[in-house]
């Protein structure tokens, strides 16, 4: 009896819950995002041209390889294209990487604008070849287009320009561009290095990772800047499991690559990673909440309610908006036997991780480890690094970076955005508590589709609200 009597009173209470979150996203305004790029032709086409000569000039990087003359030569076209920067501003140039200091009225609460030379390999076929530059269908296309030449052509115009009109900022700014970006290499950590030895704390660093999304969620549409506030850690592991092998014919139990296999089947549908709404997730649903339909306005915007239907939900969804909400496991290699009719004596798997706030790198790897060995595994780790510290999305930093995408982009909402990839803002972290990912460009979807991909393309007319924003960025009051 006790029973039936307590189902109707949690149902009213669900109910009543449900109204009350029905009310509440009633009463929430409706709103659309107006942002779009209309900018002089002519503008556009000229900053068009300097991406083009930036990118026909092949900046690839690999791994581990010593590559700075190559950069040198790439320097060269920057002078060209820049030359007030590079006779007002100090140089320094450290294997390749760049770093220019200029100097303001003030030392205090000094800002760094960069972005990454070096672009991925260029494999496949191309519409246009892809370091061709090529300005065609409203756009530039060619390797490094939008990641992320853009973005080094346009906090160098930005420079460029304001030096032509005289200006002399408030506070010390330094543009830095690493050439080992793509392979997480040491070109970051070494320009870091020389701000260090130099005394320097700066209150701001402005670098890739967001930028202007086009539909960032299913059913949000029109632009919005996100603003990447944390990266995800990393981890490349490599797991082992070993037999001693024999022929295929009489295969025993258990072999290698089956209990590979488990291990995979029991992480991918039995995961000991948690999903967890952090208050940057948080924020940036109740920030996008108003630009959908009536059921995501319903959802977002009562995640006191709805947040656990969300977590369940959103993955499916997209998953990169599921991998803003919990560690995330990727299987990339493996090998076995080189014979059909062998079974291994040791088969291998190589998984790369990024580790979130609330699972951070420690307990994630502590966490995948006991999962490993219940199959049997060795489990070994190449490389790992930890999540960043979030920017606090209430001070100052943050609303600066926000105040002026307002400034620059009339009807651009902006919204707070979690990192799943990897920039080099996180090698700042130690000198810097604003490290905000975000370029001034608009990535589409043809855009993201590109990046790392074939047919890499920027559209041109957003080069110049890119160039506004730096400017801006540079002339706000700190």
């Amino acid at each position: 009896m006790k029973v039936l009597l307590i189902f109707p009173a949690v149902l009213v209470i669900l109910i009543v819950l449900l109204l009350i979150a029905v009310l509440h996203t009633l009463l929430l305004p409706s709103k659309t995002s107006t942002y779009v790029a209309h900018e002089d032709e002519a503008e556009s086409l000229r900053l068009a041209e300097k991406l083009s000569k930036m990118v026909q000039y092949d900046t690839t990087s690999h791994d581990h390889v010593d590559e700075a003359e190559k950069f040198r030569g790439f320097h060269k076209i920057l002078e060209e294209l820049f030359p007030l920067v590079h006779a007002n501003l100090e140089k320094t140039e450290i294997d390749g990487n760049l770093l220019f200091h200029w100097k303001g009225t003030s030392d205090q609460k000094p800002i760094l604008l960069m972005s990454h030379q070096d672009v991925v390999v260029a494999e496949g076929e191309w519409i246009h070849e892809p370091f061709s530059g090529d300005i065609a269908d409203g756009k530039v296309w060619g390797r490094g287009t939008s990641d992320t030449k853009c973005s080094v052509m346009g906090f160098f115009e930005a420079v460029e320009q304001l030096l032509a009109e005289g200006f002399v900022p408030e506070t010390d700014v330094y543009l830095a561009s690493s050439c080992t970006e793509e392979w997480a290499g040491d070109g970051a950590p070494k320009i870091v290095a020389e701000l260090q030895r130099r005394g320097v704390e700066l209150f701001l660093v402005c670098d890739e990772g967001g930028g202007i999304i086009t539909n960032p969620i299913g059913g949000i549409n029109g632009n919005f800047a996100m603003v990447g506030v944390f990266e995800k850690g990393k981890a490349d592991v490599k797991f082992t499991a070993r037999s001693t092998g024999g022929h295929a014919s009489a295969p025993a139990a258990n072999t290698p690559i089956a209990r590979l296999s488990a291990f995979v089947q029991e992480m991918e549908h039995h995961s000991p990673f948690r999903k967890e709404i952090s208050k940057e997730v948080a924020a940036m649903f109740r920030t996008l909440a108003p630009y959908g339909n009536f059921g995501l306005k319903l959802v977002f915007s009562n995640l006191w309610l709805f947040g656990p239907l969300l977590k369940i939900v959103l993955p499916k969804i997209s998953a990169q908006a599921g991998a803003m909400l919990k560690t995330t496991i990727g299987f990339t290699m493996q090998s076995g036997s080189n014979a059909y009719n062998v079974l291994p004596q040791e088969a291998t798997l190589g998984a790369n991780l990024r580790f979130i706030p609330h699972q951070g790198e420690k307990e994630s790897l502590e966490l995948l480890e006991q999962v490993a060995t219940k199959h049997g595994l060795e489990m070994e780790v190449f490389h790992s690094n930890d999540y960043t510290e979030p920017v606090d999305i209430h001070g100052e930093g943050f609303k600066l970076v926000e105040e002026t995408i307002a400034k620059t982009f009339p009807g651009l909402p902006s919204s707070p955005y979690v990192m799943t990839g990897a920039t080099d803002a996180q090698f700042y972290q130690p000198i810097c508590k604003n490290c905000v990912r975000f370029a001034p460009v608009i990535y589409g979807p043809e855009q993201m589709k590109g990046m790392h991909g074939i047919n890499e393309n920027i559209e041109y007319n957003c080069l110049p609200g890119a160039v506004r924003f730096y400017k801006n960025l540079i002339q706000a009051k700190k």
